[in-house]
């Protein structure tokens, strides 16, 4: 342990965020960083605890607590501390070679379950993270690895999201030859139509497809398989297959009047203004004054967001740096305590509010939270030209199923009340795997939509097709979908070699 009583000397300082007001005039990364010596100061509040909760990644009572690819987050800290930022990569790359999307979207796990939060504020490894890589590129430290022998198998990764990359990352480093297909123009996934620039600077994918590339991995985008290429001649050509293409049936809500113009769903809506955005090369000011963009302006319109996830959030900052006059955003579930509850002890992931960057710059701009709890929209109201126009909302209240003894929201007879809408934006989430894709290889899907395998495995029903991230698992988090991706590259890499060095 670098610094014993660092914890109780040093202050957690975390980067400097430009203001809610200054951000929302531009779509860039809005979250800076300390400089190196200060992170270092960071570094020392580590405690490199007998059991650090930190790197665990274990599931308890249905959350994750710790991190899912199980970095060795008090060495990498007080390799931070020691300013060993070289050597601090090299640590971290054992575990993760993506760090770059993890320190920027990542909601910390790690932090969540340090043991340092429980009495005092958890030491910011995140950010601590955020550091190495950026030291690490800055020094031309970041190479992807080309293999000087290749195995002459070939494998076939259906996805570019997180996932997707790091088993094409692992697989090609290992030796085999690796093509990855992708339905959109360019490869990202989630990490480039999913998120929005502010949070993860789309030059940032660029920068690691860029590497992938000069290393040997091939990109096949604008290439939807299942409808461009079926799955049978996939598999003619290629020894495995590894399908990672998400979490892609967003969740609809079938109220009267959803046929109205001007309903979106949020993956849509994220995806068009992302996509704008790069080809105008993140001019902000051409993108909303181009005429053939969908959501050029949207002043003096009211948006209203539906769900209250992280999705739903980026939906409310994105509407707002597009000009909305008034946003709303309708959460279904009760509002989370601000503090932990004793049914909620630490080092579980703590279910409490969380006012996240969107919910700030509304405050800001509106001058209130932009949220509703417990409520849900009852009815969409048309014009007479059959576009949206405003939309009845009625509120929830939390009831016991007797036979099942789960708690299901029900609405309140004469809660009704309309609001204006010219936008509605539905986040509510994601059920699974797309059908087309799933059908082409023929793969059993399980209750829940996602491909299924059997416990502890990714190869799916099909022989020699295997199966990751949020495809496999449902929808979850970039840090698990690369934790997965990781584990299925070993997976594949052991049928088709007998063994595998691969973690």
């Amino acid at each position: 342990m670098g610094k014993a009583t660092g914890f109780m000397e040093y202050e957690r300082k975390d980067a400097p965020v430009t203001g809610p007001s200054e951000r929302i005039k531009d779509f860039a990364e809005f979250h800076k960083r300390l400089s190196y010596e200060e992170q270092q100061l960071q570094g020392a509040r580590c405690m490199s605890c007998g059991v650090p909760f930190c790197q665990s990644g274990t599931m308890i009572a249905g959350m994750m607590s710790g991190c899912p690819l199980h970095n060795l987050v008090p060495e990498t800290n007080e390799l931070v501390y020691r300013g060993n930022y070289e050597q601090a990569y090299r640590r971290l790359s054992i575990t993760h070679t993506l760090p770059e999307f993890t320190s920027r979207v990542c909601p910390a796990l790690c932090e969540n379950a340090c043991t340092c939060g429980l009495y005092d504020k958890p030491v910011s490894t995140k950010e601590n993270e955020l550091a190495i890589i950026e030291y690490a590129f800055e020094h031309g430290l970041v190479k992807e690895q080309i293999p000087e022998v290749r195995t002459g198998k070939k494998i076939a990764v259906i996805g570019s999201g997180p996932s997707g990359l790091s088993a094409a990352q692992l697989l090609n480093s290992r030796g085999h030859s690796v093509t990855v297909f992708e339905r959109s123009d360019r490869p990202g996934g989630l990490l480039r139509y999913g998120i929005p620039n502010m949070k993860l600077d789309k030059r940032i994918i660029d920068r690691r497809i860029k590497l992938l590339e000069e290393a040997g991995v091939v990109f096949k985008c604008n290439t939807d398989v299942g409808k461009d290429i079926k799955g049978d001649e996939i598999l003619k050509e290629f020894d495995r297959v590894i399908l990672c293409g998400g979490a892609s049936n967003p969740r609809d809500i079938n109220a009267p009047g959803r046929d109205a113009g001007g309903i979106y769903f949020a993956v849509d809506f994220l995806k068009e203004v992302s996509k704008k955005l790069i080809d105008l090369d993140y001019d902000y000011e051409k993108l909303i004054k181009s005429s053939d963009f969908s959501f050029k302006s949207l002043n003096g319109k009211s948006v209203i967001v539906i769900g209250g996830g992280d999705t739903g959030n980026d939906c409310v900052g994105t509407s707002i740096r597009l000009g909305a006059e008034k946003v709303t955003q309708l959460e279904m579930m009760p509002k989370a305590p601000d503090k932990r509850t004793a049914s909620n002890p630490w080092p579980e992931w703590p279910k409490i509010l969380k006012t996240d960057y969107g919910q700030e710059e509304a405050i800001e701009k509106f001058g209130s939270d932009p949220r509703i709890y417990q409520t849900t929209v009852d009815e969409f109201i048309k014009d007479k030209k059959g576009q949206l126009k405003a939309v009845r909302i009625v509120s929830l209240e939390p009831h016991k199923d007797e036979k099942t003894g789960r708690m299901n929201m029900e609405k309140v007879p004469g809660s009704e009340k309309e609001l204006k809408a010219d936008l509605v934006l539905i986040a509510a989430g994601f059920l699974g795997s797309q059908e087309y894709l799933t059908d082409t290889f023929k793969v059993e899907r399980n209750v829940r939509t996602n491909v299924k395998t059997s416990a502890d495995s990714f190869e799916t029903s099909i022989k020699g097709v295997f199966t990751a991230g949020d495809m496999h698992s449902g929808q979850s988090l970039v840090v698990r979908a690369i934790a997965e991706g990781r584990a299925v590259a070993a997976s594949v890499d052991k049928s088709l070699m007998g063994y595998t060095n691969l973690r």
